[in-house]
């Protein structure tokens, strides 16, 4: 595990299609020089979040995302670490590709967040590729991944994302929300669903939910009354013209990262990523 003068570095909770530990280091010299009220409502694997917590400690956070069973287990995490981690003990032992299955196949009305939050971490860490995808009646559909020693549990990481997630609310809505609770001294970072690079990339669904073209629009509008509101907003999403046109006018900056989650692994090298600014 990377460690930094004996912290970790970025308390991962799960794995994430599009997650952002890898462009930390590239986002630093694109982030305000200050922030005191943080908005992020496409959470995902929270990499920012925990790296703006750490570096500026922002006096009030809003997390969220529309995916209830991510936001039911950073509240798991936040509120209760060490219940979290019996339930992920017992998984751990008994993990094998019969338990997976019965796991994956829970009810998860009948789970309490407790058990539903174990439940995510679980299948997250043990199913193909880290990969989070549902079908259209919102059922978790990803098989077994071959992993030899999946990172089921890991302590010290939970209880440094409970550390760092103190005080910070969290909420199960969708992007446009964001406009409700933000105000003049915000920043916002949004890093919805990428659009597609081409029609095959189209490989997961974090909902039941599409985010195609006109969902990138009414991301497109929403960030610009934030600017007209005088927030801060930065925005990642796929290098593609239809994005490049969308905020025309603002700040553009390129990014490198390398693609994770592939089925063909000779496919999972550098890309190009876009980040739109409407500050300096």
């Amino acid at each position: 595990m990377r460690r930094l003068n004996g912290t970790i570095e970025i308390p991962s909770i799960v794995k994430w299609a599009g997650g952002k530990s890898q462009l930390l280091g590239q986002f630093n010299s694109l982030l305000p020089e200050k922030i005191n009220f943080y908005i992020e409502p496409f959470l995902g694997s929270g990499a920012v979040f925990f790296q703006i917590k750490r570096n500026f400690n922002p006096k009030k956070i809003i997390l969220s995302d529309i995916n209830e069973e991510l936001i039911n287990a950073y509240l798991v995490v936040r509120d209760k670490p060490e219940d979290l981690i019996k339930a992920l003990k017992i998984h751990k032992e008994k993990h094998d590709k019969d338990y997976y299955y019965n796991v994956r196949a829970l009810d998860l009305d009948k789970l309490t967040p407790i058990e539903r939050a174990a439940r995510f971490i679980y299948l997250n860490k043990t199913c193909f590729n880290g990969l989070y995808r549902v079908n259209s009646k919102g059922k978790f559909n990803v098989p077994i991944g071959s992993y030899k020693n999946p990172g089921i549990l890991k302590e010290d990481i939970i209880k440094e994302a409970n550390k760092l997630l103190q005080g910070v609310t969290l909420e199960v809505l969708s992007f446009e929300k964001v406009l409700g609770f933000a105000s003049k001294d915000s920043f916002i970072y949004l890093d919805p669903p990428y659009y597609p690079l081409n029609m095959t990339s189209k490989f997961t669904s974090y909902t039941k939910e599409v985010f195609l073209e006109d969902e990138q629009r009414k991301l497109a509008e929403v960030f610009k009354k934030l600017d007209r509101m005088g927030c801060k907003v930065m925005l990642s999403n796929s290098d593609h013209p239809f994005i490049r046109d969308l905020y025309k006018g603002f700040r553009q900056e390129i990014v490198t990262a390398k693609r994770m989650i592939n089925c063909d692994a000779t496919k999972r090298g550098p890309i190009n990523e876009h980040v739109v600014l409407n500050y300096d």
